[in-house]
């Protein structure tokens, strides 16, 4: 009977020759035709566990081509169509019914010079005022995501500077800073946007900064005051935790400010949750500025957008439901693809996730 050991040198033996024979047959090539492993950065995980989410990465790509409409799409429609989005139509009115005349109607018209023309609703008629829902549908686009955009930025912005503070600091700091989140909570919104449209709304419609439609900055400026307190709640707790770790002691021990600190070791954690809550923001932004502009207190006519189309179309909902559909589409579509967006890149950001 073999020994032990006898038996561990038949077993060294077989797999020495095993290699050996494989070797020579490589021509003692042996493992460097495998590719070299490679060490992936943060980011390229992140895009590698986004892209297997093909909800998320559709709900991008709806984003990105609404955007590019938004921005590109008026203008081109309305070269085409030879008529604006505010340009009134006495034809586009059906003289039976007397109601907004249906999608794909050729509407008559008197040029300038007197000629004879005709040119196409696309969607129709938005009112008897007989103006183009297509052309005023591209138009709200981008008035309501410039609303939702230049509101979140500003959110986040004074959301992030205010939490970090209270979070880093603690003291007073946190507690004035806490405080005013707690009354800006319980500060009824609604009743304050209607109290400023019906006093000096009027007056600061008007201020637009020479690059903005009448209404955008009111908007901008009250969803901004009543919604940075989301994202600075957020941005604290996570500054409290993150205050403690070994990295920032290490950072103060060899004398980094606390400017330093929060800039370069503390607002780099704070990038991912940033993004996910910023594509949540975005949609809650647009349902507000169509809620507001529904109610007659956000963007005012005739400058178009999603909510002041939603709020004439009732007006003719039993003869003509898509004036309402059309509009009310689009915030869906949005505000859907902004929160998919939003769980696809939570999803992404934390490994530890599962659906």
């Amino acid at each position: 009977m073999a020994t032990r050991g006898e038996q561990h040198g038949e077993l060294v033996g077989s797999q020495v020759g095993l290699v050996n024979d494989v070797s020579i047959e490589t021509h003692g090539q042996l493992g460097q035709g495998e590719p070299p492993v490679r060490a992936r950065g943060y980011w390229e995980q992140v895009w590698r566990r986004f892209r297997r989410d093909r909800l998320a990465v559709a709900s991008g790509g709806v984003i990105i081509f609404i955007g590019l409409t938004a921005i590109f799409g008026g203008p081109i429609a309305a070269y085409f169509l030879g008529h604006g989005p505010n340009d009134l139509f006495t034809n586009a009115v059906d003289p039976n019914t007397f109601l907004p005349v249906g999608p794909m109607t050729e509407v008559g018209y008197v040029k300038e010079n007197g000629d004879q023309a005709t040119t196409l609703f696309v969607l129709g008629a938005d009112s008897t005022l007989g103006r183009d829902e297509f052309l005023r549908l591209l138009y709200g686009a981008r008035l309501s995501l410039q609303v939702a955009l230049l509101a979140t930025f500003f959110t986040v912005f004074i959301g992030v500077i205010a939490g970090a503070a209270a979070g880093y600091f603690g003291g007073w700091i946190d507690i004035v800073i806490s405080r005013l989140t707690e009354i800006v909570m319980a500060f009824p919104i609604l009743l304050f946007t209607v109290a400023l449209a019906g006093t000096i709304g009027p007056r600061i419609n008007d201020v637009t900064l020479g690059i903005f439609n009448k209404g955008v900055v009111t908007l901008v400026v009250v969803l901004t005051v009543f919604g940075w307190f989301y994202i600075a709640r957020i941005v604290r707790g996570l500054v409290l935790s993150l205050r403690e770790k070994e990295f920032i002691e290490a950072a103060r021990m060899v004398g980094a400010g606390n400017g330093r600190i929060i800039r370069s070791h503390l607002l780099p954690h704070l990038v991912a949750p940033i993004i996910v809550y910023s594509t949540l923001i975005i949609a809650s932004n647009v349902l507000a500025e169509a809620g507001l502009s529904f109610l007659g207190l956000g963007i005012p006519l005739p400058t178009p957008s999603w909510g002041n189309l939603l709020s004439s179309a009732p007006e003719y909902y039993t003869n003509q439901p898509w004036l309402m559909i059309w509009p009310g589409l689009s915030v869906l579509i949005v505000v859907l693809a902004f929160n998919l967006l939003g769980d696809g890149l939570r999803d992404a950001f934390d490994p530890r996730s599962t659906r």
